[in-house]
């Protein structure tokens, strides 16, 4: 059998009473099941409030249960986010730390568990609006040309290769292209996606790309008619986005590409490159999955930043000096 690497991950402990300790597992199985978040955003989320509850343990001096919740006070809120901030942490993980409290107890407040409106009052630290980082499109063609030549083993050289002509072919998010399923592909020209807060797309499927997943199918070892996953690793389970992840950190130091090439650079590739090419930023939202079109917006910026480039290096009045 093929080894493929794989970091274990830390468990998350929380100090809290046993019925809270229950609700954390529902609100965690809710993020999962209901609203499609991948694992690795479940994880942070629970992170966060897992170093809330252990603040919140040493504030009070025991493990808190839930009926402690509607006392913790905006006063409670505020010294733990200050307290973080005092530790060094970014405004963007400071931002989340507030958003995932914030969700958590409006999840509480829609079940009819705890009503606390304390957490109303916290204010969210204002943060830069980061632009999308794509790569050049003959980056992102090298990208999955090297790729599919990094591993040794034909079958996993293939899916990986399918992954990431995904990824930039149909825009997909890494956590939706490793949630696929065989059912998901129910012909050979599209393809069913079931992004954030359970939103399903049809995304039409360009023959290249259903060439590499089928070139991937075809080699793989372990039958997939009977899998419900269509990305499997070494052992026949569903891939683990790290394994792919690292796969594109080598692609970095192959192609000297900067840090902000990862999996994801890929769906902004797709939709810069999308709109350079004359598509209209409604089709583009559908694409993407966005729920607002201001979202899909910044890639105008993207465009536009990118124009001026172009301009300055090229346009004759701006060479003169």
């Amino acid at each position: 059998m093929v080894k493929e690497k794989r970091k274990k991950k830390k468990d998350i402990v929380f100090v809290t009473g046993p019925q809270l300790s229950q609700i954390i597992q529902e609100w965690q199985k809710w993020f999962t099941v209901e609203k499609k978040y991948s694992s690795h955003t479940v994880d942070a989320y629970s992170r966060d409030l897992s170093n809330f509850f252990l603040y919140l343990s040493q504030h009070i001096g025991f493990a808190p249960n839930v009926v402690d919740l509607s006392d913790i006070t905006t006063r409670d809120f505020r010294g733990y986010l200050a307290k973080r901030n005092n530790d060094g942490i970014s405004r963007a993980s400071l931002a989340r730390l507030a958003s995932t409290l914030r969700g958590f107890f409006a999840y509480l407040d829609r079940k009819n568990i705890v009503h606390n409106s304390a957490i109303k009052l916290i204010r969210t630290p204002k943060l830069p609006i980061n632009l999308p980082k794509p790569l050049a499109p003959e980056e992102a063609k090298e990208a999955i040309d090297i790729i599919g030549r990094l591993h040794k083993t034909k079958w996993i050289a293939a899916r990986d290769m399918a992954i990431l002509t995904l990824l930039y072919g149909c825009g997909l998010r890494i956590s939706e292209a490793l949630n696929l399923n065989i059912l998901d592909l129910p012909e050979e020209n599209i393809i069913l996606i079931n992004g954030k807060n359970n939103k399903q797309r049809i995304i039409p499927l360009l023959p290249i790309i259903s060439q590499k997943i089928k070139i991937y199918r075809n080699l793989c070892p372990i039958t997939l008619k009977n899998q419900r996953a269509l990305f499997i690793g070494a052992h026949g389970k569903r891939l683990n986005a790290g394994v792919v992840q690292r796969q594109v950190r080598k692609l970095r130091l192959i192609l000297n590409l900067p840090k902000t090439a990862t999996p994801h650079a890929l769906r902004h590739s797709f939709a810069t490159h999308l709109l350079a090419g004359g598509g209209d930023l409604r089709t583009i939202q559908e694409l993407l999955g966005h729920e607002s079109l201001s979202t899909t917006q910044r890639y105008t910026a993207v465009n536009q930043e990118r124009m001026m480039e172009v301009y300055k290096a090229s346009h004759p009045r701006a060479l003169k000096k």
